[in-house]
């Protein structure tokens, strides 16, 4: 971690610093938990590469486009980097509607739906995982445009990288339904979504250390199997 002074000015900010000052006395689980992303990341790659094969060719012949999708999304210290998924929606979808996804989004293609409901789109995020844009347990990289909308208090869980999962993403793993059927899902996103789901985030950076990212990641290959 960066020495305080050396934080984004926008970090610098009383409500953040409690949050440092709690990862700061664990500075040994901060390497364990860089060294198991490096480690796992690069084994899973090797292994699932016939996976990723085929996930491949359904994507190719089920829709126009390319396989991966590439956005940019927020990581530590508010540094923007190119987030890897396959591809689950029409090409150019982002130019089709909100940056946020409902239950019934018709821009998401047939493969993509089964690709989401098992998350096997977040597959690639392994390769930001090796790269060090992200962690496999983390807050959720958000697109610029939300990030603005961070509180104070929320630019804490900027002070680690972006995750694969979360707590919060296993409360939130229906997060589509709830944004059926409404007509602005940006702004329901931005006022009611995303301020509960820094509340789970923020509880996750006072209580953090290595053994708890290892019950989040178990908890999260049980919530995909139910």
């Amino acid at each position: 971690m960066k020495s305080w002074e050396k934080l984004p000015q926008f970090m610098q900010v009383e409500e953040v610093r409690p949050y440092y000052e709690i990862l700061q006395r664990h500075k040994g689980s901060l390497l364990l938990k860089r060294f198991f992303d490096i480690i796992m990341a690069g084994a899973l790659l090797i292994v699932l590469s016939p996976v990723f094969l085929i996930l491949a060719f359904f994507i190719k012949a089920d829709s126009k486009g390319p396989v991966m999708y590439r956005q940019t999304r927020v990581t530590t210290y508010g540094r923007e980097f190119r987030i890897f998924k396959f591809r689950s929606m029409v090409q150019n979808a982002d130019k089709k509607g909100s940056q946020v996804t409902t239950k019934c989004d018709r821009r998401i293609t047939r493969i993509g739906r089964i690709l989401r409901k098992y998350r096997l789109d977040e597959l690639p995020q392994l390769l930001n995982i090796l790269n060090g844009d992200m962690s496999f347990v983390g807050t959720r990289p958000e697109v610029v445009k939300y990030v603005r909308h961070y509180t104070s208090e929320m630019r804490a869980t900027l002070l680690l990288p972006a995750g694969v999962t979360s707590m919060t993403s296993i409360e939130y793993k229906d997060e589509e339904k709830l944004l059926e059927s409404v007509e602005d899902a940006d702004d329901i996103y931005i006022h009611q979504i995303l301020p509960e789901k820094m509340k789970y985030n923020l509880k996750a950076l006072e209580k953090f250390n290595f053994l708890e990212d290892l019950k989040t990641m178990f908890r999260t290959v049980l919530a995909v199997l139910k």
